[in-house]
């Protein structure tokens, strides 16, 4: 399957106790939801030229998983196997002008930049 790669900075504030350190750096994956299936447009709706396109909607987006206060976010990556990649170009072809694209290319370098990393193997 598919995940869009998120590095996140959270701040944790428990009520009561100290945590040190209280921020930190980690790894966020959203699973990628099936090409043509409900949410597969995320990136389209979250992503521009590899980066993300609305910092407070998607620290909200990332917030809404996992319960805590995300101070930053940035796009890392789509991490993929070549049949969920071989998945999205097919319903990206099957439907271009949505995408205001000539070339399914161009529509994964309009959202993901050269930001896709199709796992060996796969």
């Amino acid at each position: 399957m598919a995940a869009y790669v998120f590095r996140i900075r959270l701040r944790l504030g428990p009520d009561g106790v100290q945590v040190d350190p209280n921020e930190f750096e980690t790894v966020l994956r959203i699973p990628a939801p099936t090409p043509g299936e409900e949410g597969w447009l995320f990136f389209q709706q979250h992503l521009w030229r590899g980066a993300v396109g609305d910092a407070a909607h998607m620290r909200s987006v990332a917030e809404d998983h996992l319960d805590v206060p995300v101070d930053s976010i940035s796009f890392s990556e789509l991490e993929t196997d070549r049949s969920y990649l071989d998945a999205l170009n097919a319903e990206i072809a099957a439907d271009l002008d949505r995408f205001n694209a000539d070339s399914v290319d161009e529509v994964l370098h309009n959202h993901l930049g050269s930001s896709i990393h199709v796992r060996p193997g796969t």
